[in-house]
């Protein structure tokens, strides 16, 4: 044996031959298989564009074949509106012919037809003559007849009326009689205003359809422009306010709109009654009073004839009124100082001593109201009893909250009696 011996196992450079003729191998099949694939691919393209060259003769083909069709359908379109213009031409000449033929048929007609109305017109007009002067000689012999019949009438209309102003000149003679002795009495006479003195009232006060009007009436120092001022949400010195003094200040008629535009109130401020300016029983009619929507009758001390004489005219002329007694903080203070009340008391006293004094003032108030309208003859109604500090402050809220005026008497009241009958009247309307 020698120093070297053979190794066991495969020959390493055997293995690697052996791999590298597959190899080898493997490659030429697969530029084979690459060459045929490519060859197949060639074949395909080439039978594709065969098959997009017969389809595109195809479509040529029939693209030709629908242009053919177009053209042959435009001819025949051509010819059948040929035809039917031939046709319509046919038709008018035929209708031209027949309207012709019509008409002259017509004429001949109508000639006739005139010549007969002729002989008619002559035949009715003879007709007509005869029995115009017949009725003429009757209308003459009429006429003389009612001649006689109206000389008779007028002789006894003149004695008629001979009678009727001897009548007329004894009830004016008993009117005038009347007049003056209720003149003498202090009764105020009813007068009604004419249609014109109505307009005319309207026109002055700027009568609006969509507002409601109230006057504010009364004796002279009652406070009525203060009330308005007080609606108003405003102080007698404020800009706009109306004007007020110890003297009869409003010496005119002065117009206020509330400046809440959505109660649609308009206040009236009048000179009061009872003045040199403004006698008494005059004043419901001489003011024109009988045009407003509604009208407050305001006093201060006592209820008097001229509040009376209002409150009647306003139930002859259907006017809603308010019977209203100012200045009550003023009246309540003088019944407390009879009472005897000293200011130097405590709250307690003060409250005790004020409800009695304001209830005294409410119910001596009202008695005294309700007396007057029952001698008078008039239904009674409500008085409101305010004072112009808890009415400006009520007014001024906006809401209408009594717990907010511990003194508060009759004005919230008042004041939402006022705007239902507004708004009343508006739904009336409506």
């Amino acid at each position: 044996m020698g120093y070297f011996s053979r190794p066991k196992g495969p020959n390493p450079a055997d293995e690697e031959i052996k791999k590298r003729r597959d190899a080898e191998a493997a490659a030429e099949q697969a530029r084979k298989d690459a060459k045929a694939a490519k060859e197949q691919l060639a074949e395909l393209n080439r039978s594709n564009e065969e098959k997009q060259e017969e389809a595109r003769a195809a479509r040529q083909a029939a693209e030709k074949a629908a242009a053919d069709a177009q053209v042959q359908a435009h001819k025949e379109r051509e010819a059948m509106a040929e035809a039917k213009c031939a046709a319509d031409e046919a038709r008018l000449q035929a209708e031209a012919a027949a309207r012709t033929a019509s008409e002259e048929a017509r004429k001949q007609a109508a000639q006739a037809e005139e010549g007969h109305k002729r002989a008619l017109a002559v035949q009715e007009q003879a007709r007509r003559d005869a029995q115009a002067a017949q009725e003429h000689a009757k209308k003459l012999q009429e006429a003389a007849d009612e001649e006689k019949k109206r000389a008779t009438a007028a002789q006894e209309a003149a004695n008629a009326l001979k009678k009727v102003a001897e009548e007329q000149v004894k009830v004016a003679n008993a009117a005038k009689e009347e007049a003056e002795r209720k003149l003498k009495e202090g009764i105020q006479p009813v007068v009604t205003p004419t249609p014109k003195q109505v307009s005319d009232a309207k026109q002055l006060v700027q009568y609006c359809e969509d507002l409601f009007h109230i006057a504010i009436a009364g004796v002279a120092g009652g406070g009525k422009s203060s009330l308005i001022n007080t609606f108003r949400s405003l102080l007698n010195k404020d800009i706009g306010a109306a004007a007020t003094g110890v003297t009869e200040t409003t010496l005119v008629m002065a117009r206020y709109p509330h400046p809440n535009a959505e109660y649609h109130l308009v206040f009236y401020d009048f000179p009061g009654a009872g003045t040199p300016n403004v006698t008494g029983w005059q004043y419901f009619n001489e003011q024109g009073l009988y045009i407003f929507d509604s009208i407050i009758v305001l006093f201060d001390n006592r209820f008097t004839d001229v509040d009376i004489a209002i409150l009647s005219n306003c139930r002859r002329f259907k006017i809603p009124t308010y019977i209203v007694r100012s200045k009550a903080d003023q009246h309540i203070r003088n019944i407390m100082n009879d009472m005897g009340y000293d200011s130097d008391g405590d709250s307690n006293t003060f409250k005790r001593v004020h409800q009695a004094a304001q209830q005294q003032f409410i119910d001596q108030t009202r008695q005294s109201v309700k007396d007057n309208l029952e001698i008078s003859n008039l239904p009674e109604q409500r008085v409101y009893i305010v004072s112009n500090k808890t009415m400006l402050n009520v007014s001024k809220a906006g809401v209408f909250d009594v717990l907010k005026q511990p003194n508060s008497i009759d004005e919230m009241q008042l004041l939402t009696d006022m705007i239902r009958e507004v708004q009343n009247r508006r739904g009336r309307r409506d």
